[in-house]
């Protein structure tokens, strides 16, 4: 019997949950320095680690907030998240299970949210950012980090071919575009948005997700075949290690 996408998400993610804890590319990073910045400064009452995934959101917040939620659809992952928390002594973090797009929190608990990494998984993109509006009072901060695609349908072709093969969880890498027009749809206001670049060490990408042989081989064959263009925009190398485009966005609840 086929699993929904929610129960995949989970099932995926639960089993490599310490993966993601340990991962160089989520526990640290410029945008991680920027974010920890961002809530310093605001220092939240009530903060939203959404989809938070290893929980270095969470962990990066709680110094700075009177109380985190660090929300994921995987049991696993919360529960690494936990006892990653209780070895670090940050007794202000609560975990709860739910999905992006129907979230059991009231409206407008939260007075900050971080989503970092999370929305290329959600099976309704629109649906996940209109609960993010809900859940934040009304002039509260959200922050927002993911992947994008490039705005060249070949480019975005490749890209989500190569994410599909890897994880078989992953819905879509939205463009910057389509970021700020489900941003501004869903009650979002007075965007600011940098871009990045961010290499994938081959071997540690694959490994992360427990991606199986046949996947890798058809990643790397096309890789391999790729046009100048795909090489040169992802900046492949020869091991298969390659760039992929990052955005933040900082946003207002309207």
């Amino acid at each position: 019997m086929s699993q929904s996408h929610s129960d995949l998400v989970a099932e995926r993610f639960g089993a490599v949950a310490h993966a993601y804890v340990d991962s160089t590319v989520h526990a640290r990073g410029a945008d991680l320095d920027a974010l920890e910045a961002l809530v310093a400064r605001l220092k939240p009452a009530q903060a939203l680690d959404l989809g938070c995934g290893g929980g270095h959101v969470a962990y990066l917040m709680a110094p700075h907030a009177q109380a985190v939620t660090a929300c994921d659809i995987s049991e696993q992952m919360l529960g690494a998240v936990r006892a990653n928390a209780g070895a670090r002594g940050l007794a202000n973090i609560a975990t709860v299970p739910a999905a992006a797009q129907s979230m059991p929190f009231a409206d407008g608990g939260f007075d900050f949210l971080a989503c970092r990494f999370s929305a290329h998984h959600w099976s309704d993109f629109d649906g996940g950012l209109r609960e993010a509006r809900r859940v934040l009072r009304t002039g509260a901060t959200a922050a927002f980090i993911d992947v994008y695609a490039p705005g060249a349908p070949l480019l975005d072709t490749y890209l989500q071919a190569l994410e599909l093969l890897r994880d078989g969880s992953h819905v879509r890498n939205q463009s910057a575009g389509q970021w700020l027009g489900a941003l501004e749809r869903a009650g979002f206001r007075s965007p600011t948005l940098r871009t990045w670049r961010l290499r994938m060490e081959f071997a540690s990408w694959l490994a992360r997700t427990h991606t199986d042989a046949l996947h890798a081989q058809a990643i790397a064959s096309l890789q391999a075949s790729a046009p100048s263009e795909v090489r040169r925009h992802f900046a492949i190398e020869a091991d298969g290690s390659f760039q992929l485009d990052v955005l933040g966005i900082e946003v207002t609840a309207a």
